[in-house]
């Protein structure tokens, strides 16, 4: 549970721009354990769950900054 609050308090510190390229790398990463798994070279396939996790609040981290920087006037 700390880690949570540790993670988020490290992604609100970041620019929109910054979490767009961390959302990338995590989902790069996310390919190749998914490939990995696959292949069943994969010992550790909690992996794959935490890193959608993380992918999910990237996600929502940065749809809130958007509509606090353009308003909902995004589509």
């Amino acid at each position: 549970m700390k880690w949570k609050a540790l993670f988020m308090k490290e992604l609100s510190s970041k620019s929109v721009k910054e979490l767009v390229d961390m959302r990338r790398k995590m989902k790069k990463e996310l390919f190749e354990l998914k490939s990995k798994n696959a292949m069943r070279w994969l010992k550790e396939t909690h992996k794959i769950g935490d890193t959608k996790v993380k992918i999910a609040r990237i996600n929502t981290l940065l749809s809130l900054k958007i509509k606090e920087n353009y308003g909902n006037n995004m589509k």
